[in-house]
């Protein structure tokens, strides 16, 4: 292949682009995972860990993809047979349902028509009909990746509280930890679920269990077969630093790296990073004349930014012609989005040149691909983060 030219602009959402920092922690010799120096490693990162979940408890983390951190959330807390409410709000939580059911699950998913997040009052009400108290848990996706939905957390946990049902909340925060506002002990979740490749700017390969004292009570009595996933001999390494089995070393030289880099920033103003760019994208993508997915502002994610295609045009030629003249990645619409919707990752290392780099790529390649639209998404994009640069420089004043 012929070399290009710059760096390839991977506006995915996720996996994300690693920083130097992390690429340089990464890139050192393995040591031993059963020595003293692996310990302080090991212990450094399981305490790390905590604030970025918002968490005085525990944080399980396995050499594994999100997929395999659905499956412990599960394992760990349930019976064969149990009951499980779950709401489909795209490709991600209907897989998390397939897993689910093929674990032995009676899985109960509240349709949706991937343009909104979980309902409360859906959910409530399932909960009040549930009068044998046979639901065992409650699984929503905090930002759903495949759509660029936002589900108010705090909300369901109220509307369970509402009806005072006994079941464990757990909630996927792949595409939304680190990103997005998340409190896994104030809005009591029991078990909150996350991956390495998003919002934490690491390359894929770790993923996480938050676990509530309500969730560890319950895998005690689980009956799901598990071994690999098993939360008990974890915890039970974990508390001198160490791991049962062999750990993902390197990994998590990065990780303790991501970690400094998120405090060094601060919580809240990675999140108020976030949410200036999503709002920045969606000002394009406005000024564009093109269609947003996410139906309802107060959903709008601040993660990634899902565009409807005009009709009679497909996504992925779209997507294609930005490959190939601009060497840029953009996120492609997933089973019944397929040929629909193109994805703007905007999540993890991430500034305001990156984002305008990128929405330039966007609209040159509308253009060249003949896809309507209005010229100006940029303009308005910069108008919008000048005001607001202007506007954090007065506060910081």
């Amino acid at each position: 292949m012929a070399y290009r030219a710059g760096r390839h602009f991977l506006q995915i959402p996720g996996p994300t682009n690693v920083p130097d920092r992390i690429l340089r922690a990464i890139d050192r010799p393995t040591i031993d995972h059963r020595g003293p120096e692996f310990a302080e490693l090991g212990r450094a990162v399981l305490a790390g860990l905590k604030p970025i979940f918002k968490t005085a408890g525990d944080v399980v983390i396995y050499p594994a993809s999100g997929t395999g951190a659905w499956e412990a959330a599960l394992v760990n807390t349930l019976a064969p047979g149990d009951r499980v409410l779950m709401c489909e709000t795209g490709h991600f939580a209907s897989l998390w349902r397939e897993l689910a059911g093929r674990l032995g699950l009676d899985v109960d998913m509240i349709a949706g028509d991937w343009r909104r997040g979980a309902d409360p009052e859906a959910i409530a009400a399932r909960l009040a009909d549930d009068k044998q108290r046979e639901i065992k848990a409650v699984c929503v996706v905090h930002n759903e990746t495949s759509t660029g939905v936002t589900t108010a957390v705090d909300t369901v946990r109220r509307a369970i509280d509402a009806v005072g049902h006994p079941a464990l909340y757990m909630v996927d925060t792949i595409s939304s930890l680190a990103s997005i506002d998340y409190r896994h002990d104030e809005w009591r979740v029991d078990v909150t679920v996350a991956g390495s490749q998003k919002g934490l700017m690491l390359p894929p390969g770790l993923s996480f269990n938050a676990i509530s004292a309500k969730a560890l009570a319950a895998s005690k009595s689980a009956r799901l077969a598990r071994s690999y996933w098993d939360w008990q001999p974890m915890l039970t390494a974990n508390k001198n630093g160490f791991f049962p089995y062999t750990p993902a070393t390197n990994l998590l030289y990065g990780l303790r790296e991501a970690i400094a880099m998120l405090m060094e920033e601060g919580l809240d103003q990675v999140f108020a990073r976030h949410a200036r760019h999503g709002e920045a994208t969606r000002q394009a993508v406005r000024a564009w004349g093109l269609e947003l997915l996410c139906a309802n502002p107060a959903e709008y994610s601040n993660s990634l930014t899902a565009v409807l295609m005009p009709a009679g045009h497909n996504a992925d030629a779209f997507r294609q012609v930005i490959l190939e003249r601009f060497d840029m990645s953009l996120g492609q619409g997933l089973t019944k989005l397929a040929g629909k919707v193109f994805r703007i990752g905007h999540l993890g290392d991430f500034n305001d040149l990156t984002l305008i780099g990128t929405l330039a790529g966007v609209e040159m390649g509308l253009a060249l691909a003949g896809v309507p639209h209005r010229r100006g998404g940029v303009a308005a994009a910069l108008e919008y983060l000048t005001g607001a640069g202007r506007a954090d420089a007065k506060a910081a004043e």
